[in-house]
């Protein structure tokens, strides 16, 4: 880890000396419509193949457009697979490596498994689950595919049939219908379908945006699947996901290790011995405590952590071929580490250079049993493109150019900063500077907060730094306490403390900044979506002073609401130690709420979401908005449609982040105008 002293010179490096004005074109939004997606790289088992996704964006038509792409390991050399389907994902190779299967969906918009000969054809369908398939896995003689679908659920017959009545329990405010149970069923690539598990309880399933539920994982020989489990589909029961094993042939299931809540994302090791799994420290049911990489015998037993040593929060863990070590993959200070963990010893560190691989809650990176390693990332000034690894020791190579028009482009440059918390703790964060920053002139700063609070700003391409830096602005992404690239006494320093703790890391940072040549003190922006609508909201509140504008999206401001009404709801009891109905935690609850602090906000200040959004229910950006207009501050509260927490259709994401950033623009040049 760098010094201080390190961090400060290099902080000087980056606010201390004039940039060289480019000529080459501004970012805009208008440039950015030229982006390419690039996603889910998988290796074929020989090695010399990867097959990866590429997306782009239908204005017109408001849709991201995904299609299968294959690329020579060694040239780089890629062409389509796929041609005219609206939605393609989850590209998995066939044991053989002759046929690649991938989801899209049918006449019906259900998702299908297809299949796709590597030699010549069209892809074929090969499931036809009524309710589609959420996942697959194929079996390892390549002869079937393990799928995830959800039941059909009863319809009543006559007069019942307009029924819409359903039992609500731990779900969000903006469910309509009660949600199926997941199973596993096995499809053989020629014959019917067979169901292999069934009762109340449910596959985990994914409610995004969020982490992807957990694989189906095949041992070796065929005969089991291990996958993870929830007692309820509900998504407040998310919390309590268990390892378990069924027979395929008999459809016996049994528990792997005994626990009841937080082990995740089973796979089998290849020799068949073990598995490993996701699983907190110490199996501390709070948020916020480092995930570690786990294995266990296949046949059951204890546990034991493979990943403590590294002290991250690790969102990836893959076997290689030898069943004696794994990739593994966490955010780390202001980038992604890859390391190979074996399983006894320390783990050795790939070597990416600037190069941060895309990922949050899961990583596009993957180790094919050549030993050969495909990902996707990024830079500072360069979007995603596919690289690989051909062993572990080796230098990254690009091989796509997918987001070449880039070069030509001028790029705020992108630097990670340190500072001390006030109880002692090292702090980072990411500072972008416009790319024609001169220190003699004063910059206004804006902050840009990432939600979370489990997550991390890195050196990263972001497609929001780069617009406001290219405004001019200082671009502030702090990475305060509960955030998870600096291991887990500050990702847990957030427990019981999630306000004025990451508050104040956060204004030690800006403090600072605010020191350094060319930033302007008197101009000061505070922005966040979610987690970092929370913080934005809580800094305006209890920091009313320091603000020039605002901008809350999603924002967290009532931990009652939060229990309450989101799709996480019970499971917020980890964030004040329990129900805030029981003891003294409502009070907590509204200690650690940025509304109970709202009418102290003076700084003009623009909320945003998402109308039905479950993840955070925009009761409590309404909240805020009125809070705000009734004490006389400039407000305004704008929606978005869709059962969403984000817009993620291009139309409404660009225009979420055109208002966000004209927001913050005509309100920084006003202060300018009128000092």
């Amino acid at each position: 880890m760098r010094s201080r002293l390190a961090a400060a010179c290099a902080l000087a490096l980056v606010l201390g000396a004039p940039s060289i004005a480019s000529s080459a074109e501004r970012f805009s939004l208008e440039v950015a419509r030229k982006l390419v997606g690039i996603s889910s790289p998988r290796v074929s088992p020989d090695g010399r193949s990867i097959a990866f996704l590429i997306s782009r964006p239908d204005f017109e038509r408001d849709h991201n457009n995904s299609e299968l792409w294959l690329a020579d390991a060694l040239t780089g050399v890629a062409r389509p697979l796929t041609f005219e389907r609206r939605e393609v994902s989850s590209p998995r190779w066939s044991p053989d490596g002759g046929t690649l299967a991938f989801l899209a969906p049918d006449d019906k918009d259900k998702p299908q498994v297809w299949l796709l000969g590597m030699r010549a054809g069209e892809p074929r369908r090969l499931t036809r689950a009524p309710q589609g398939v959420e996942q697959f896995s194929w079996r390892p003689d390549g002869g079937a595919v393990a799928y995830a679908t959800s039941d059909t659920l009863p319809t009543g017959k006559g007069e019942a049939r307009h029924i819409g009545t359903f039992n609500v329990e731990d779900e969000d405010l903006f469910l309509r219908r009660d949600i199926a149970p997941f199973h596993i069923w096995v499809q053989p690539l020629e014959g019917e379908a067979r169901r292999i598990t069934s009762g109340a309880w449910s596959l985990e399933f994914s409610l995004p945006p969020g982490s992807p539920p957990s694989g189906l994982a095949w041992s070796p020989d065929g005969r089991e699947i291990a996958f993870a489990r929830v007692p309820a589909p509900q998504s407040g029961r998310l919390d309590s996901t268990s390892l378990a094993v069924v027979d395929v042939a008999n459809g016996h299931t049994r528990a792997l290790t005994g626990a009841t809540r937080f082990e995740t994302h089973p796979e089998w090791s290849p020799d068949g011995r073990s598995i490993s799994f996701w699983y907190p420290r110490e199996g501390r049911g709070d948020i916020n405590w480092v995930q570690e990489v786990h294995v266990v015998p296949a046949a059951g037993g204890t546990p034991r952590g493979v990943t403590r040593a590294l002290d991250r929060m690790a969102f990836h863990g893959q076997w290689f071929a030898d069943s004696r070590r794994l990739l593994i993959a966490a955010n780390d200070r202001a980038g992604v580490g890859v390391w190979v963990q074996p399983l006894d010893g320390p783990a050795q560190r790939l070597a990416l250079g600037e190069l941060v691989v895309n990922g949050a809650f899961s990583y596009e990176i993957d180790a094919g049993r050549s030993g050969r390693i495909a990902f996707v990332a990024t830079t500072a000034a360069r979007p995603s493109e596919l690289y690989v690894l051909d062993t572990p020791q080796s230098k990254p190579r690009r091989l796509t150019h997918m987001n070449a028009w880039a070069d030509s482009v001028a790029f705020g440059r992108l630097e990670r900063v340190t500072w001390k918390t006030h109880d002692g703790m090292e702090a980072d964060g990411v500072v972008a500077t416009p790319p024609d920053f001169d220190p003699a002139h004063p910059h206004p700063l804006v902050l840009l907060i990432h939600g979370g609070p489990t997550s991390a700003s890195k050196t990263n391409f972001s497609t929001l730094a780069q617009l406001m830096a290219s405004e001019g602005w200082v671009v502030f992404q702090p990475n305060y306490r509960g955030s998870d690239n600096l291991g887990n006494q500050y990702l847990a320093a957030i427990q019981g403390d999630w306000g004025a703790g990451p508050g104040r890391d956060v204004m030690a940072g800006v403090a600072m900044l605010r020191a350094r040549p060319g930033v302007d003190p008197k101009r000061t922006a505070v922005t966040g979506w979610s987690y970092g609508g929370y913080m934005t909201s809580w800094l305006l509140g209890n920091y009313p002073d320091e603000w020039t504008t605002g901008m809350a999206g999603a924002p967290v401001t009532s931990w009652e609401d939060q229990y309450n009404l989101s799709d996480g709801n019970v499971s917020t009891r980890y964030v004040l130690g329990g129900s805030p109905w029981t003891g003294d935690r409502q009070r907590i609850a509204r200690e650690q709420s940025p509304i109970t602090y709202a009418t102290h906000i003076k700084a003009p200040t623009l909320v945003m979401a998402n109308i039905e959004d479950f993840r955070v229910p925009p009761s409590q950006a309404l909240s805020l908005y009125h809070a705000m207009k009734d004490n006389g501050v400039e407000t305004q509260f704008i929606a978005f449609p869709g059962r969403t927490h984000s817009s993620s259709d291009p139309v409404n994401s660009r225009e979420r982040t055109r208002l966000w950033v004209d927001w913050v623009k005509r309100h920084l040049d006003d202060t300018a105008r009128n000092p």
